[in-house]
């Protein structure tokens, strides 16, 4: 095969080809007569294995540092971790593809709503919610619902959401509570009627769905800097109190503990 060739058949460019032969990652392979390289399975093997490596998110260095633990093994052993990374590709793009189909339901019956593609989990959950409330933390309590929807893993996102569907009807009036604590002290005395508001709407499970700690730079941070300070000490006190009910009703499985 020539460069041309060898480049389509594993679906890079000519260029990055002799990018990678510049890098050291790929060895130059034999010349013909008239100078031009001559590529076979094994040089087309590991251009493939460069490209998955990339597309995995590893950088040229890295990459060099796992096909130097690849010299000498099989040629059948480098094929079976491509296949393997192929697999796991294609589980990737259907659970996209099985998702999008969801937003394409929703936006063709006009149904998608205005933060854009979301989890099938949360698309529901607003949906039962219905209009915003005319309240700024309304707004931003849709906003975090949205962050938490793309960042928290797939199997606590469901179960967070579900958890939101029990939310108790008198939810909405928290809104009210906090938003008139945008700029109040941490110590204004309303912080612990508006914490009680909020433990009372929400449901025994969230007591398990836990933040990552605070300081760390991660969610927890994200989180509480969308809040004014005294509305963040609400939400930390009402996370409290909830945990102490919990406890009240014999823990957190709702067994009597020894």
């Amino acid at each position: 095969m020539r460069i041309g060739e060898i480049a389509a058949l594993v679906g890079v460019t000519p260029r990055a080809v002799r990018h990678y032969h510049h890098l050291g990652l790929l060895p130059e392979p034999a010349r013909l007569a008239n100078g031009y390289r001559e590529y076979g399975i094994r040089d087309a093997v590991l251009l493939a294995r460069v490209r998955r490596l990339t597309e995995l998110g590893l950088g040229l260095d890295e990459v060099r540092d796992v096909l130097a633990e690849d010299a000498g093994r099989e040629l059948v052993e480098v094929l079976e971790e491509l296949d393997a990374d192929l697999a796991r590709q294609e589980a990737v793009v259907r659970e996209r593809r099985a998702r999008l189909a969801g937003l394409l339901d929703a936006a063709r019956n006009g149904r998608l709503i205005a933060e854009g593609p979301v989890s099938p989990e949360l698309a529901a959950l607003l949906a039962g919610v219905g209009e915003l409330p005319d309240s700024p933390m309304a707004v931003k309590d849709r906003e975090i619902l949205t962050l938490l929807d793309t960042v928290v893993p797939a199997d606590e996102r469901a179960r967070l959401m579900g958890l939101m569907h029990e939310v108790s009807a008198s939810a909405g009036q928290v809104y009210g509570l906090l938003d008139a604590l945008v700029d109040a002290p941490v110590d204004d005395p309303r912080v612990e009627e508006a914490a009680r508001a909020l433990a009372g709407a929400l449901p025994d499970g969230i007591g398990g769905f836990e933040l990552p700690a605070e300081g760390a730079g991660g969610l927890a941070d994200v989180f509480f800097a969308e809040l004014a300070p005294a509305q963040a000490a609400v939400v930390r006190r009402a996370l409290v109190l909830v945990s102490e009910r919990i406890d009240g009703r014999g823990g957190r499985d709702g067994r009597d503990r020894d």
